[in-house]
């Protein structure tokens, strides 16, 4: 017959088992720590390396009437391979306070970055890459790609094809400091200019979502053109209503981008996201140190 042991050796036995937990559970957080802590916004304080280094980070700047959530489907296939990524919200006030504010969120990355670029996100990038000697690639989706002294509502005249501007709907606003004038794209003309190919269910969702960019801000000129000296690479949508695809080929061809075509609508990065990814991952191995 098994005899129970007295109870002051079991209560022994239940404290040192405690003990051990505790301390399994403390080394746990020490070592999950620093990766949750501030620091790094792409959230990966250790990236894989590759054959030539570290990745780097990808940035991914939203256009207007949209979000960063466009990017879903990139990020998810970059983070499958083990980018760091980040995403930050684009303000849609004006290429040069929406460039300054992405060039602030650049210089709190460390290493190199990847920065891409849809629609009008692409004339923020331009100008919040330069300067900075961590960008090593730029990226353009069905974007503007403006030069010094030119600005996206300017260039939209320079082709035809692009059914934009019959389909916007100015609002006018006030955020109690200043008034201006919003630009949203029609509901019922949402799926047509800017998303064709995606299901119309979705879009009349993204319609109601949308985020609208600030009329005086989308014809403020650029100060800065990053693409001159900064290699890129271009996605021609060659569907876009939004952005016409002539305009897309010439600022592609100006700066001597690394340039494909695509059978796609403005939201080259949502209905075609593995091409998108790969045309980054291009980006990444081509310029890596």
């Amino acid at each position: 017959m098994a005899v129970s042991p007295p109870p002051s050796r079991t209560r022994r036995r239940i404290a040192v088992r405690a003990t051990a937990v505790s301390a399994a559970l403390a080394a746990a957080v020490f070592a999950t720590g620093p990766a949750m802590a501030g620091g790094d916004p792409s959230g990966s304080s250790n990236p894989e390396p590759t054959g030539q280094g570290v990745k780097p980070t990808v940035v991914l700047v939203h256009g207007a009437f949209a979000d960063a959530s466009g990017w879903n489907a990139v990020v998810e296939r970059l983070q499958q391979r083990g980018y760091p990524v980040v995403a930050p919200p684009n303000p849609l006030r004006g290429v040069l306070s929406d460039s300054a504010y992405v060039a602030s969120v650049l210089k709190s990355i460390k290493g190199p970055i990847v920065l891409a670029g849809h629609s009008y996100g692409g004339a923020v990038i331009s100008q919040a890459a330069a300067g900075n000697p961590n960008v090593k690639a730029l990226v353009y989706v069905s974007a503007f790609m403006p030069d010094v002294g030119e600005n996206p509502a300017t260039l939209s005249t320079k082709f035809t094809g692009s059914d934009l501007g019959t389909a916007l709907r100015p609002v006018p606003y006030t955020d109690g400091t200043a008034s201006g004038t919003d630009l949203y794209i029609q509901n019922e003309k949402f799926h047509a200019v800017f998303a064709a190919d995606l299901p119309a269910a979705q879009t009349r969702v993204m319609a109601v979502e949308q985020r609208p960019v600030a009329q005086a801000g989308f014809g403020q000129n650029a100060t800065a053109a990053a693409w001159r000296t900064i290699p890129s690479w271009f996605i021609v949508a060659k569907n876009d209503k939004a952005i016409a695809p002539d305009l897309e080929r010439f600022e592609a061809r100006r700066a001597k981008s690394r340039t494909i075509e695509i059978s796609s609508s403005h939201v080259a990065m949502m209905s075609h996201p593995d091409v998108v990814t790969d045309q980054i991952r291009d980006a990444a191995h081509a310029t890596a140190e």
